[in-house]
């Protein structure tokens, strides 16, 4: 990130802000910037110098408080109470899933079709004719149960053209349709891959999916600097780059939490949601489309009743395998960038 131009601005400040913009603006930086502003996935990001500053470490380091005290929450019987309640009110989302997913990806790809010349998503543009026919005919294969597994295969093609088209660097921001493509075809034919439910391999794509765009916002806070100036509310008084670190450090923890325990990844799937429905009131029809999909997979998600009792070691080992994801993805986005657009000679030293 920039670095801050105010020094002065205590560390307790960027806490504060963490929590307060999760429940109020983060939902307007949750719109996906390529679909809005111009960017360039091959200029150089940021520094981490200036990424891992000292307001990104208290942000961090309240990440994890939060992530802690939801684990230790669901051990107690407040957490049995909250598990129970979620899954009476859920009840209707969890026995309509299938159906839920196959409604949402029909409007999906009819809308792609309405709209023309896109692959998946707004910026993945084409002037290939036959594209968005061929995503209508995958909105069909989804009315019947059998035919579900055409529509993964649909857009297990559609990613590798828009992967051969602008690049894999590029397409590293949409794994989840990958996950929801092999959620269909595993559905469709009613398997169990490995043993694993397909609903927790969608779960995985969506947390690295989400997990991916956070370090974007840290790497490229240029990106959203169009839409801060027109919508200046959004910052709550603080400057844009502290506002984009708050916002990269809430959606990676809220994505990392969709891989924790029982309740706290359903609270994060809950939060995640609303953020991103809340932002298509500001955005509108194209944001609405764009994340349909991801939208119902966190309801999906936020509905799974599956428990597993959760321990001591949930409590301690969460900041260990937090801090292991952030660097993990930290360092496979930047070394990603310098090999494929840089060299290596141009990878960050902090």
């Amino acid at each position: 990130m920039l670095a801050f131009k105010n020094k002065r601005k205590p560390v307790g400040y960027a806490l504060a802000l963490a929590g307060l913009a999760s429940v109020t603006a983060t939902g307007e930086a949750q719109a996906h910037v390529k679909w809005f502003c111009a960017y360039d996935v091959a200029g150089q990001p940021q520094g981490l110098e200036q990424v891992l500053c000292a307001n990104f470490e208290g942000l961090t380091v309240l990440a994890l408080v939060c992530l802690m005290f939801g684990c230790l929450a669901e051990g107690t019987p407040l957490g049995g109470a909250l598990l129970n309640a979620l899954d009476r009110v859920t009840s209707r989302i969890r026995t309509d899933t299938e159906l839920l997913v196959r409604a949402t990806l029909g409007f999906f790809f009819v809308s792609l079709w309405d709209l023309g010349g896109i692959i998946l998503t707004p910026e993945l543009k084409t002037d290939v004719a036959w594209i968005p026919w061929f995503q209508l005919a995958l909105a069909a294969c989804l009315i019947w149960r059998r035919t579900m597994p055409l529509t993964g295969l649909g857009i297990v093609f559609l990613f590798s053209f828009a992967t051969a088209q602008y690049g894999v660097f590029h397409l590293a921001d949409y794994p989840i349709f990958l996950g929801v493509a092999v959620y269909l075809i595993c559905r469709g034919l009613d398997i169990t891959p490995f043993d694993i439910r397909p609903l927790d391999l969608v779960r995985w794509t969506a947390a690295i999916t989400l997990m991916w765009a956070s370090i974007e916002k840290w790497a490229y806070p240029e990106w959203t600097a169009p839409l801060l100036a027109a919508k200046p509310q959004m910052t709550l008084g603080a400057t844009p780059e502290l506002f984009m670190q708050a916002a990269g450090v809430i959606e990676f923890t809220l994505a990392f939490a969709l891989l924790w325990t029982p309740l706290v990844r359903r609270t994060a799937a809950i939060i995640l949601a609303a953020i991103f429905v809340s932002a298509v009131f500001e955005f509108g029809k194209v944001d609405a489309i764009g994340h349909s999909g991801i939208i119902v997979v966190l309801l999906a998600i936020a509905a799974d009743d599956v428990r597993m009792a959760v321990r001591a070691r949930h409590v301690v080992l969460a900041p260990a395998w937090y801090g292991a994801a952030l660097a993990i993805f930290l360092f496979l986005y930047y070394a990603g960038h310098a090999a494929l657009f840089g060299g290596l000679g141009t990878l960050p030293v902090i």
